[in-house]
């Protein structure tokens, strides 16, 4: 019997409406556990370098972890991998939300959809039977009408993931949105965009399988003495949200003011956490098995009102200090419209400062604008320009290409403004806060991201002993970065394959708990090396895709502006990083070649051949 697993792969190929259950096999999950681990290896295997994104050949999989389902705690997540439309290579997003717990319950852990329906279409998952449903009817609302008239189609308790007007319409940068008003959204690489150029609107999921597990109640047993201090620890998590971060992030010089110039900003304390708690907040959210709650919901009237999720860390961050933006309002309506519309927040909040600027600098006129005044700061413009670059009206068909695609049409004197790595636009932490940030944008799979080696709280507050870091990194220090790196590049992609969120490292978690967890689950008997070999695994077969792709050390890099200017105020005013002398040492502790390559060696060592 197979623990923690359902055993079982849902292909649907909307080309010919055909669909097929196939076994999953133990020497594979060993290999590679779930998630995204397990996503990359189909994506690895089904796609390569000639793979048109928006064509029938790409594949889009939503993949569950043998945590997803069961009651540890901060588990109900689906990775969600394919080929990227924005930057043409490895794609991922994760979410949490519920629709990873109803998929697994429904019998399959991973979901791969193939092909290109004729006509709109969504899909009706449950518990084992899958019907392919007629959307026209669908295609033009907005995610939250889609989440409501699907569940009075299906069931009410079902979790619709949906795209809105944007993936329709392919925005490259177009987000997945789940759990309806209280959204949770696959935003990054334009997976939405993905579902878009297949004409899949929406996925209904729901089950009551129930997840078998190897030892319930040792899982039992730990989680009792667990779940009280991940509570504990993550308080202020659970009161502020993410937005908490705002005010920490400004100390450390970590927001990209006015598009990745300034390093502070006397008005950042107008959109602090503080301020949201008082002044829009009426509630909180989960995710499913997460006691944290830190879903903001928020409620207001003013700029056609928000009655729903309010804006997280990143919203604050791009639409707030990217743009300037001071008015806690208008930045939760930004924050609202990404998600009915189907807008990754981070991308659009990065495109629209790229906008900003070009304005400024008399590149972009009124006149291509319909008459919008774009000066740093105009939050009313910003939501016009919102709305534009979804319906790819006007200058919003070129924005919605993403700032590399619009730069490159718009010519040489814009490049200096286009903040991004291998086309993925930079999430709202600036690499020149923490040099580690610096490196894992260089080198992460997808493009500039945060959270594929979460370097930052490393360098603030967290440590890894057990990987021979026993206190947190200096954040301006050179040494040893590479391996810091490395080494937590392949420790959240464990997390990432498990399925369980990384905010469980604020609340203690550590290896020792995810090896415990893991055994009670699957019976599985792993070390700290076996679980870390996982990691590498993973990461190295993501490279690998890259490098089928045309990816190697060429693309290794950071934007001109963050390795050149320094910001001159903020507690990183001056900080530049060296990213040669850490990519150099980053490629020689991870046994890769002068050009980036993992060599024959390392392939051979991780089992990479076939």
């Amino acid at each position: 019997m197979m623990f923690g697993y359902r055993g079982k792969t849902l292909r649907v190929n909307l080309s010919d409406h055909s669909i097929k259950v196939e076994e999953l096999c133990e020497k594979k999950l060993r290999f590679f556990i779930g998630g995204s681990g397990l996503g990359t290896k189909y994506l690895f295997d089904e796609t390569d370098e000639n793979t048109d994104p928006l064509g029938e050949k790409n594949i889009i999989i939503f993949a569950t972890g043998p945590f997803t389902g069961t009651n540890i705690p901060c588990s109900d997540r689906v990775g969600i991998v394919a080929k990227s439309p924005l930057t043409g290579i490895f794609a991922e997003s994760d979410i949490g939300g519920t629709f990873g717990s109803r998929l697994k319950k429904a019998g399959f852990d991973l979901l791969v959809v193939e092909g290109k329906a004729e006509k709109p279409v969504y899909l009706w998952i449950h518990d084992g039977n899958v019907d392919i449903r007629t959307a026209d009817h669908l295609w033009g609302k907005d995610t939250f009408e889609t989440d409501s008239l699907v569940k009075e189609e299906t069931d009410k308790k079902a979790t619709i993931a949906s795209i809105g007007p944007a993936g329709e319409r392919k925005v490259r940068y177009a987000s997945i949105i789940t759990d309806g008003k209280h959204g949770r959204a696959a935003g990054r690489c334009g997976l939405g965009t993905v579902m878009g150029s297949k004409n899949l609107k929406s996925i209904a999921v729901i089950g009551k399988q129930q997840i078998p597990i190897a030892d319930l109640q040792g899982l039992r047993n730990s989680l009792k003495s667990f779940v009280p201090e991940l509570k504990r620890r993550t308080e202020g998590l659970s009161y502020f949200g993410t937005s908490g971060a705002v005010m920490t992030n400004e100390e450390m010089g970590d927001i990209p003011y006015r598009n990745w110039r300034d390093g502070s900003w006397e008005d950042v304390n107008k959109i602090s956490g503080a301020v949201l708690v008082k002044e829009i907040l009426v509630g909180r959210y989960f995710c499913g098995t997460c006691p944290i709650g830190c879903g903001r919901i928020v409620k207001m009237q003013d700029f056609g009102g928000v009655d729903g999720a309010g804006p997280e860390y990143e919203t604050l961050a791009m639409f707030g200090g990217g743009c300037m933006i001071n008015n806690l309002g208008i930045i939760a309506k930004a924050h609202d419209l990404c998600n009915r519309l189907g807008l990754d927040v981070i991308s659009t909040g990065q495109v629209v400062a790229f906008a900003m600027e070009l304005f400024e600098n008399g590149i972009i006129k009124n006149s291509d604008l319909d008459g919008l005044e774009l000066q740093w700061g105009n939050g009313e413009a910003m939501l016009s320009l919102i709305h534009m670059i979804a319906q790819r009206k006007g200058i919003g068909a070129l924005l919605g290409e993403g700032v590399k695609r619009a730069s490159e049409r718009l010519g040489e004197s814009t490049l200096e403004y286009a903040v991004h790595v291998k086309g993925l636009e930079f999430p709202g932490h600036d690499p020149r806060a923490f040099n580690g940030v610096a490196l894992s944008y260089a080198t992460s799979a997808r493009g500039a991201c945060h959270l594929s080696a979460f370097t930052h709280p490393f360098e603030r507050i967290l440590s890894l002993p057990e990987l021979g870091f026993p206190e947190p990194s200096n954040r301006f220090e050179l040494e040893r970065k590479g391996e810091l790196t490395s080494k937590l590049q392949n420790l959240m992609g464990v997390l990432d394959s498990l399925k369980i969120c990384k905010f469980i490292l604020f609340g203690g978690g550590n290896l020792k708990h995810l090896i415990h967890w893991t055994h009670c689950v699957t019976g599985w008997d792993l070390e700290i090396s076996d679980i870390m070999k996982c990691g590498d695994r993973i990461f190295n077969l993501k490279r690998l895709y890259n490098v089928k792709c045309g990816i190697d050390y060429k693309d290794d890099v950071l934007p001109k502006r963050i390795l050149t200017h320094r910001r001159g105020t903020g507690s990183a005013g001056d900080n530049l990083p060296n990213l040669d002398k850490m990519l150099n040492d980053y490629y020689q502790y991870r046994g890769w070649d002068e050009k980036g390559i993992p060599t024959q060696e390392k392939i051979e060592e991780l089992n990479l051949n076939g």
